[in-house]
């Protein structure tokens, strides 16, 4: 992101290509239980949202914001409705870790075992950000959301390399991974999910999207524009 050669179209591609690696790691019991009593705690839902609170909401719209900046190729980024699309998946069955074993025991796995923590991802999310804003406080005096454009930078920069260290919360390369990977499916999901608003994300790469058959044009137009109109889900229904 700092190297001038390298657009944001290209890290954007590449993300969809590549995606984030997230270190496991191990919350210890008690990071889990202030976790869970942050959760019962949380503020008020503001509205248009299911799950977020007003912090987290504020939180999550500065990260996309920032993330996926308005510019000549797509919208910002809650513009095109990624944090909708984050809402809803930490609202529902994902968020809620349906999928998850949960029942323990928690220690310290290698990184080709996956997701090792006793949090749900809506969990996981919800301590990040208040972790995540504690940092802030502490060293700029207010919550991310407050930042100007060269601190917020320099945050996730921080998060991306664990080179912040949460005095309370779960551990940063893991919040950093669930971070990146619900930006990034926000901006490029069908957008019945609530994120990639009119399908601007397949545009910005060329991806034609839910096409049942697609092989004919492989050959046609490799290496080539692909001249239609991305098809989503709710075309084909």
């Amino acid at each position: 992101m700092t190297n001038p050669g390298f657009g944001r179209r290209d890290f954007l591609k590449g993300a969809v290509v590549g995606g984030a690696a997230a270190a496991t790691s191990v919350v210890n019991p008690q990071t889990a239980e202030s976790a869970e009593a942050s959760s019962n705690a949380a503020a008020p839902v503001p509205q248009g949202y299911a799950f977020l609170n007003l912090d987290e909401a504020a939180f999550v719209e500065a990260l996309v914001d920032h993330m996926v900046p308005a510019d000549d190729l797509t919208p910002s980024g809650t513009d095109l409705g990624i944090a909708i699309f984050i809402d809803r998946a930490l609202a529902g069955a994902w968020g809620k870790g349906d999928r998850l074993y949960m029942q323990g025991p928690w220690k310290q796995g290698a990184p080709s075992q996956g997701y090792q923590l006793p949090l749900t991802p809506a969990q996981l999310y919800r301590a990040g950000i208040t972790a995540t804003n504690a940092h802030c406080r502490k060293t700029y005096g207010k919550t991310f959301d407050a930042l100007d454009e060269s601190q917020r930078e320099e945050v996730l920069q921080g998060l991306s390399t664990a080179k912040i260290k949460f005095e309370q919360g779960p551990p940063v390369r893991v919040f950093w991974g669930t971070l990146y990977q619900t930006v990034m499916e926000g901006m490029f999901s069908d957008p019945i999910y609530g994120g990639n608003r009119n399908k601007a994300g397949w545009k910005l790469i060329g991806f034609p999207g839910a096409i049942a058959v697609h092989r004919e044009n492989v050959e046609k137009y490799r290496d080539k524009p692909f001249p239609n109109d991305p098809v989503g889900i709710a075309d084909m229904s």
